[in-house]
């Protein structure tokens, strides 16, 4: 008997949801609406590339403006489709919710392997993608905010920032078109690491719950926890890294497109990447490691922790009842199909949510936009003060104690919060309060089995309220 078709990323993604429409018992007229992708645009562009023209094509879907702008990612890749686009359009909306962003849900994608172009053809082609989507009002700092993704980084954000000004020379706010931006052309610091270090501050909050951990049959803390990653780009490699420096955690597997490597001592994530550099982005060949080519069976390592960190569906019903690992946090978007998560949830293996555990680059995404709304760095006004005031306590204490303080306190107290301080700050306080209520959600309703449908019960909860305020249903 032929095997059943696996559903593609968009109907995964509603599947799942469904279960949190069936716990909250919601009206299917009002769930379809929520699930229903509001507007996609497709358009085809020609660019002329050393004297041929070649024709592209890109997708911009918003999946909900509940809340204004929608936000999302563009990714460059060659296996970008309208059915992904609109999946990773949907994982925004409720990722937003989850997390307390008042965004909207959307996503982008250009059918293109940026590695067969030159810089400045990418320029040429990221700059007509973006007249494309401004002309026909999907980007904009009021409707439509893009952010880097897979394929795209700093470089395009800029680029693509530089047109919309230039199309709109009047918009005093025009900065706030698009997130992910090099810092001195109005990013923000801490960017680039933001959903790596979420989905660290996801791991340490799991950790300070006792009894979910016990339901995950794991004890203790981070530290000495075997790890295995696939994916070492810019989310993989931040995660690790920081899991391995500051955590103490053990990164026992690397997958990577051309093979896995293995060591149980651990690796030096950084000696790693810088590996990757020097290579063409390769693992191959790395020393003080098993290597593997089929990468892909790495992820059925016996381990604490699976963190899949690149693409989407990596983890289909082909290979669920082999996976080995205790918990799995989801860095990448949809890495665990829907048949897949349902074979993990029957084995008793604990999924801390891509909607949840990658949430960072959007939360940091929020407060560059508020950034370039405000026209002011965080803590240009405060920073001082706090310093003059830190400098009053030291006296106070030394003063009362007759005794100097150590030069390393003092040091810390007198120092005020920078830029940097104030973004790592406000992520881990975002990402420790959505898995507080995730987690009280899930333990404190029976019909909910798992995180992933606790995450989007509160979701739905969120922007269900939100239409019944202004009065849609």
């Amino acid at each position: 008997m032929a095997s059943k078709k696996p559903y593609s990323f968009s109907a995964s993604v509603n599947h799942m949801v469904d279960r949190a429409f069936k716990v909250l018992d919601i009206d299917p007229g009002v769930a379809n609406d929520i699930k229903a992708c509001s507007a996609v645009l497709q358009v085809k562009f020609p660019v002329n590339i050393k004297g041929k023209i070649e024709v592209f094509t890109g997708w911009r879907a918003t999946h909900s403006t509940h809340r204004l702008p929608s936000k999302g990612g563009i990714r460059y890749a060659p296996i970008v489709d309208q059915d992904e686009v609109e999946a990773l359009a949907a994982l925004m909306t409720y990722k937003c919710a989850i997390v307390d962003v008042p965004f909207g849900g959307s996503k982008g994608g250009l059918l293109i392997d940026p590695r067969n172009y030159t810089r400045d053809e990418l320029q040429l082609i990221t700059r007509r993608f973006t007249r494309e989507l401004v002309r026909k009002g999907f980007l904009s700092p009021a409707t439509n905010v893009p952010a880097p993704d897979v394929g795209t980084g700093e470089r395009e954000m800029a680029w693509i920032m530089d047109t919309y000004k230039h199309l709109h020379p009047e918009d005093i706010d025009y900065q706030g078109c698009v997130t992910g931006k090099p810092v001195h052309h109005g990013g923000i610091r801490g960017r680039t690491e933001a959903t790596g270090r979420g989905v660290v501050y996801a791991l340490r909050e799991f950790f300070r719950h006792p009894a979910d951990m016990k339901s995950a049959g794991l004890s203790g803390g981070l530290e000495d926890k075997r790890i295995v990653i696939q994916g070492l780009g810019n989310v993989g490699y931040h995660a690790a890294k920081l899991l391995q420096e500051e955590d103490k955690a053990l990164i026992i597997a690397i997958i990577e497109r051309d093979g896995a490597l293995v060591n149980d001592a651990g690796f030096s994530i950084e000696h790693v990447r810088q590996y990757m550099n020097e290579h063409d982005g390769c693992i191959k060949g790395f020393p003080d490691a098993v290597y593997s080519e089929n990468g892909n069976k790495a992820l059925e390592m016996t381990c604490d922790i699976l963190i899949p960190a690149a693409m989407e569906s990596v983890i289909t019903a082909d290979n669920a009842e082999k996976i080995k690992t205790r918990l799995i946090c989801e860095a990448a978007n949809g890495p665990v199909t829907f048949e897949a998560d349902e074979i993990l949830n029957k084995r008793g293996i604990t999924i801390l949510p891509d909607a949840y555990a990658n949430a960072g680059g959007v939360t940091v995404s929020y407060f560059e936009w508020i950034r370039n709304l405000s026209h002011i760095r965080f803590g240009r006004m405060e920073r001082r003060y706090d310093e003059i005031r830190g400098r009053h306590v030291i006296s106070a204490i030394e003063s009362l104690t007759g005794r100097e303080v150590p030069d390393w306190l003092e040091a810390e107290i007198v120092r005020g919060a920078d830029e940097l301080d104030l973004v790592r700050s406000g992520l881990d306080d975002t990402m420790r309060l959505a898995y507080q209520q995730i987690s009280e959600a899930k333990n404190s309703n029976k019909k909910i089995r798992d995180f992933r449908t606790a995450a989007y019960v509160l979701a739905v909860s969120k922007i269900s309220r939100s239409y019944q305020v202004i009065g849609v249903y």
